[in-house]
């Protein structure tokens, strides 16, 4: 047996997204990091192993604008490029070359943690190292770190270190939970195998094994939908295990989700109710993908109310949108249906006291471990959120170590220099500006040669009925002074229309009725200006609410301007089993929009992109020219009232956060590059001989370009001129950030 020690700043134990996305966020800070993963790909439940689609704030689509940024915004857009069909060896090879891409992460696959030496009273440990062996090659590891990372999901690091946790259901009493138990039991979320199927051209033939399980003995076939065109994740409710103990019984778990799924391969293939002759089983999954089982108590247990009501912590380091998704113990056998969704009004904040051990002082927490309870784990356990609790957590790892503190300590004292490196990073945060005063760009000022200043959509391609209301969410800055709308009239008619607030900035729900007009229309097809006015106090969206009239009929194009979405009312259907979970609203249109005219605004203009928001929060917080045919070389120029001395250049580009992109195959995304990003631009300084060229970027394909100078520059002037973007016809631009010392965090394409 060979013997090894590794000694880093940072161990990080779980090489799932969580762990993937913590290791890269630590070791972009500087950090040294060991990443740890016990099988042989990455990834946990989105790799090529279990293949289930990486889910997060989005919704699906149901909350607009609420795509995460920050690592896993980079994985999303990459893997749009290059992996568009959603193959799942692709996106275990994408995740492979984001950890070995950097140099200050030590990987090690096929790696179980067995030992942790941890020490200290109940109340207060500290982890020393963590052992493990690695499978198929013999040796014996032990890891040295100032902190710890738990990421490996059943949370067996924090366990075996005396972390203090829970597991099962909680009562309602507990945490005044209405979607709780009445009493408190073990009983978790299931796991789950999925399968897919291939069309091999010609008959074949299934023989299913003795222990299939006959599915139409069971109530399978009348309470799950079933079809020969499911594949993967359509099957998400193949699910079991939940009334057991999903990690020490796991073996029986897998053997019975395998009975399950021959079972209903058998019923597909061989009832003669499905036209499966042709197909064949091409994959089935052989490691059970887990929902839930340790939950570690941090200084702050996230519950219900928090993210129903949406809860503003001063630590926030992180959000999520998915609803609470619940599901029945009994799994795929049960009688209730496989998932209740209760939807917050909109994207949640996740605190910094929530990623940390209440009594291990070096044990962070992150993904399916974090302080929970089960109810509001519901939420947070989907990928692409575990994948930003990750990157907070990995990122405050290397904050607290850099300035010598403890978890505790930073979330008490140093939430502003947590907040500052996250900003920095374009990590997942909701309603943090940028108020670092190392970017030299917030003592500037900006112009532009060009700017959008009229939200207008004139080209319609498509009539609507309006049988249904229709709700538009645009921008406000400073006023709404009214609008005009392209409307077909089968009849001389009346048009009403509301104008609301939303309850929070990140929320596309109407609120408060803050003002309402009613127009008539005449027949036939005419722009119809409607007189709503609204002078908020400072700049936000408006949600106007057009009012159903099977009279009228609006018009819809292929494009939308930015920062406005549209939603349709939708009653609800008197089928409904439970109707305190139906949302209203939804979004429509998507690529597409409404025919409308809003007047003048400020919401694009180049202060936009000094500080602020990185990403839509109560306006699209983004620069955007002129339509480029008007001009061909949109720029935006940073001045200062002195010559200042910088290196690096970070550039945030639009990168449509509204697109709801995915990794495997949940629904095909058409574009593979997101049109609205800058694809070429050069970047200029003023010296005493002119403008000079100092950089360069070439064929971008990515939100955010790190732009590190051979040598410094002395300036008082930098511009950015955009050349071509990926399709849109408007130069964006979200954020120009400009800094005296290189982050150390890689951009792409950008020299």
């Amino acid at each position: 047996m060979r013997e090894e020690t590794l000694e880093a700043d940072i161990a990080v134990v779980g090489g799932g997204l969580a762990g993937v996305s913590a290791a890269i966020g630590a070791a972009r800070q500087g950090a040294r990091v060991v990443l740890v993963q016990n099988r042989p790909v990455l990834g946990g439940n989105s790799s090529s192993e279990v293949r289930v689609w990486v889910c997060g704030a989005t919704a699906h689509g149901v909350h607009p604008f609420a795509r995460e940024t920050g690592i896993m915004g980079e994985l999303f857009v990459e893997n749009q490029y290059r992996n568009p069909e959603g193959n799942p060896y692709y996106w275990d090879l994408l995740l492979l070359e984001k950890v070995r891409a950097e140099d200050n992460i030590t990987l090690l696959l096929n790696t179980e943690i067995t030992d942790v030496d941890a020490h200290g009273g109940p109340d207060r440990r500290v982890i020393r190292s963590i052992a493990g062996w690695v499978s198929g090659s013999e040796r014996r590891v032990s890891i040295t770190a100032s902190s710890f990372v738990e990421c490996s999901g059943d949370g067996l690091v924090g366990y075996l270190a005396g972390a203090s946790f829970a597991s099962g259901r909680e009562s309602r009493s507990m945490y005044r939970e209405p979607s709780a138990p009445e009493v408190p039991d073990s009983n978790t979320l299931g796991s789950t195998i999925l399968f897919h199927t291939k069309d091999v051209g010609r008959p074949s033939k299934f023989v299913p094994p003795p222990f299939a399980v006959d599915i139409r003995s069971t109530a399978i076939p009348r309470r799950r939908e079933i079809s020969h065109e499911m594949n993967g994740c359509d099957f998400w409710w193949i699910e079991w295990g939940g009334e057991l103990d999903v990690l020490h019984d796991n073996e029986t778990i897998r053997d019975e989700l395998h009975a399950v799924v021959y079972g209903l391969w058998d019923y597909i293939k061989n009832s003669g109710e499905f036209p499966a002759e042709n197909l064949s089983l091409e994959w089935v999954g052989s490691v059970p993908g887990k929902r839930e089982y340790r939950r570690f108590f941090g200084d702050h247990v996230l519950v219900q109310s928090d993210i129903m009501d949406q809860t503003e912590f001063a630590d926030r380091v992180a959000f999520g949108g998915w609803s609470i998704d619940l599901h029945p113990p009994g799994g795929v056998y049960a009688s209730e249906p496989g998932s209740r969704h209760l939807h917050p009004d909109g994207n949640y904040h996740i605190p910094l006291r929530s990623l940390f051990s209440v009594n291990v002082e070096n044990l962070w927490l992150a993904g399916r471990t974090i302080s929970a309870s089960h109810v509001a784990f519901g939420s947070t356990r989907v990928m692409a959120t575990c994948a930003t609790l990750g990157e907070a957590a990995g990122i405050a790892a290397a904050t607290a170590l850099r300035l010598d503190v403890t978890p505790r300590n930073l979330s008490e004292h140093h939430v502003k220099e947590l907040h500052h490196a996250m900003v920095r990073a374009d990590a997942s945060l909701l309603g943090v500006e940028n108020t670092d005063a190392r970017d030299l760009a917030l003592s500037a000022s900006a112009s532009a040669s060009s700017s959008l200043v009229e939200i207008a959509h004139d080209v319609s391609t498509r009539l609507i009925p309006l049988d249904d209301d229709y709700g538009l969410v645009v921008p406000v800055d400073p006023a709404l002074d009214g609008l005009d709308l392209l409307l077909d009239a089968d009849e001389d008619t009346s048009l009403v229309v509301e104008v609301h607030t939303t309850s929070k900035p990140q929320n596309y729900l109407p609120s408060e009725q803050v003002g309402s007009a009613t127009v008539r229309v005449g027949r036939g097809r005419s722009w119809t200006h409607v007189p709503v006015v609204w002078h908020p106090a400072s700049p936000c969206n408006a949600f106007v609410v057009i009012r159903a009239n099977r009279h009228l009929r609006l018009h819809a194009g292929a494009s939308s301007p930015p920062g406005s979405v549209t939603l349709s009312f939708r009653p609800v259907p008197p089928a409904e089993p439970d109707p305190t979970l139906w949302r209203h609203w939804k979004q429509v249109l998507l690529r597409e929009g409404l025919c409308f005219k809003l007047g003048t605004t400020e919401a694009f203009s180049p202060r936009q992109v000094l500080g602020g928001f990185a990403r839509p929060y109560g306006g699209p917080n983004m620069w955007a020219s002129d339509d480029m045919a008007r001009d061909p070389e949109p720029t935006v120029t940073l001045a200062w009232d002195e010559h200042v001395r910088f290196r690096e250049i970070d550039l945030i580009f639009d990168d449509d956060l509204n697109e709801d992109l995915i990794n495997l195959h949940h629904h095909r995304t058409p574009d593979e590059i997101m049109p609205t990003l800058v694809r070429r631009a050069t970047l200029d300084v003023l010296g005493t001989a002119g403008w000079q060229q100092v950089a360069a970027v070439e064929d971008n394909r990515v939100r955010r370009c790190s732009i590190t100078l051979d040598s410094p520059v002395l300036t008082d002037r930098l511009r950015v001129r955009v050349h071509e973007t990926n399709g849109c016809r408007q130069a964006r631009i979200v954020a120009v950030r400009v800094f005296d010392t290189p982050s150390g965090v890689p951009g792409a394409h950008g020299s």
